[in-house]
């Protein structure tokens, strides 16, 4: 992927869903760093959970960064990095959504526990049967 420096394309796994970033003309969710991962997944109604807003008091947001080849995500800060410590799933490439600002192209998957969870207007927590399906 090249970073042309008009617009980033971020790719979410496993729907494989490519947008394209502005970062002149998006505008902010007011949830993560501004164009963080997060703010990107949020203005193009993809669902990624965020129990605490986006402030980094959780791990909720979790993705792991698939392809980064040409650095274009922010270093990750002191803060982000004990944070994630504690994150379910942690890999070598785990980053918080809320506080990777992205700067090129990107491809991050969404771990399975964390789609669809019930939060900010979610679906339902991927539980398999471990809760039955609401009656209508």
């Amino acid at each position: 992927m090249c970073y042309t420096g008009d617009v980033a394309k971020v790719t979410f796994l496993p729907a494989n869903i490519t947008v394209e970033v502005d970062p002149e003309r998006m505008p902010y969710a007011e949830h993560g760093k501004r164009m963080s991962i997060l703010d990107i997944a949020l203005n193009h109604g993809i669902q990624l959970e965020h129990a605490c807003g986006g402030n980094c008091a959780c791990t909720t947001c979790h993705v792991v960064v698939k392809d980064n080849s040409d650095g274009s995500l922010t270093e990750m800060e002191d803060e982000e990095a004990d944070k994630l410590d504690g994150a379910a799933g942690l890999t070598l490439h785990s980053r918080l959504g809320c506080q990777s600002v992205v700067t090129g192209d990107v491809v991050v998957e969404i771990p399975s526990w964390n789609r669809n969870y019930v939060s900010e207007g979610g679906g339902s927590m991927n539980l398999g049967d471990a809760i039955p399906a609401a009656r209508r």
